[in-house]
């Protein structure tokens, strides 16, 4: 397995595992300041050069932490993805999504002086704005590319008829989605469409937000863990979905390996063009995380896996119903 990857025809060389920040701000709950804080110092130090973060993650809070972290680290030794578009009032309560040329260039100016920095290396509106033709929204990017804000152009959670008009006015370097033995829907249409037109992509979710390998309990869960309205992390769902995972369970002890760093070389074994992002706020998390990129997966282990696991295996929608609403790749 190679350690490097490239995304897409178009896009940069990363390290096959890159690091999604979104955990250190909040949305599972308190994460601790400086414990994140090493936590991407240690990331890059270990070779990781894709950071993921989203203007919405805790208010602008990711992108001023990360700000914090690479005045240290340096600028020059990462690649920021950042996503933009979410609206949300001052209870966090969320508003729908802005990807107007007009929206696009204020939101990356915000994300500049958060951030710290005179250029962001991928940009991606987070959804596709129903109001918006994508190829506005892509030839708004593409102008901050020309003036030199922008490196790459990236897209999240579209299918793939937009990929294709997407594609048709600039190059998109990746597809953020997410893929994992309980969400593998962009099988079918999505990742072949990617391949044809050269576009990599960004794997988020991999752990399924921790329902893989985490021990997630609701009775445990702290005040503001997004995961309390999940479905696939509610009742019946949830007792289904735990079920679900005796087989990687099982796999793994063979293998001597976490449930973790299965799943993990799971989506780094479906090909080249895939960039897991290891979501981690913990050191713990990153070092176990990390070890999947030494594990080799035989043939006989990936028909076990592809077999516990076929699409449509997970009970419950991967979001509540509202905000699958707003999901393009839904649609294939």
């Amino acid at each position: 397995m190679h350690t490097q990857r490239r995304l897409g025809r178009s896009g940069p060389e990363v390290t096959a595992l890159g690091l999604g920040c979104m955990a250190m701000s909040g949305v599972y709950g308190h994460a601790d300041r400086a414990e994140s804080l090493a936590t991407l110092r240690e990331a890059v130090d270990a070779g990781v050069v894709l950071l993921d973060t989203g203007d919405f993650y805790g208010m602008g809070h990711n992108e001023r932490l990360l700000g914090e972290a690479l005045r240290s680290i340096g600028r020059d030794r990462v690649l920021l993805s950042v996503k933009y578009g979410a609206q949300r009032d001052p209870a966090g309560r969320w508003l729908g999504f802005d990807a107007s040329p007009a929206a696009t260039r204020t939101a990356l100016a915000y994300s500049l002086e958060r951030l710290g920095t005179d250029h962001v290396d991928i940009y991606r509106p987070a959804r596709l704005d129903p109001r918006v033709p994508i190829e506005d929204t892509v030839g708004a990017i593409a102008d901050l590319v020309r003036e030199g804000w922008v490196r790459y152009i990236g897209l999240s959670e579209v299918g793939s008829q937009t990929l294709r008009r997407a594609a048709a006015v600039h190059p998109i370097c990746d597809l953020q989605i997410e893929y994992s033995l309980l969400s593998r829907d962009l099988e079918a249409s999505i990742l072949p469409t990617c391949r044809e037109l050269g576009i990599g992509v960004t794997a988020y979710g991999v752990l399924s937000r921790g329902l893989i390998g985490g021990g997630w309990r609701p009775d445990a869960a702290p005040d503001g863990d997004w995961r309390r309205a999940a479905p696939r992390f509610g009742g019946d769902n949830l007792a289904h979905n735990q079920r679900l995972l005796q087989p990687l369970r099982e796999l793994a002890a063979q293998l001597d390996v976490s449930v973790a760093q299965l799943a993990l070389a799971w989506a780094l074994h479906r090909g080249d063009d895939i960039v897991p992002l290891l979501g981690a706020s913990r050191r713990a998390t990153l070092r176990d995380g990390l070890q999947a990129l030494r594990l080799r997966l035989d043939d006989a282990t990936v028909r076990a896996l592809d077999a516990a696991f076929p699409p449509g295996v997970a009970a419950g929608g991967r979001y509540p119903a509202p905000q699958l609403d707003h999901l393009d790749s839904t649609r294939g």
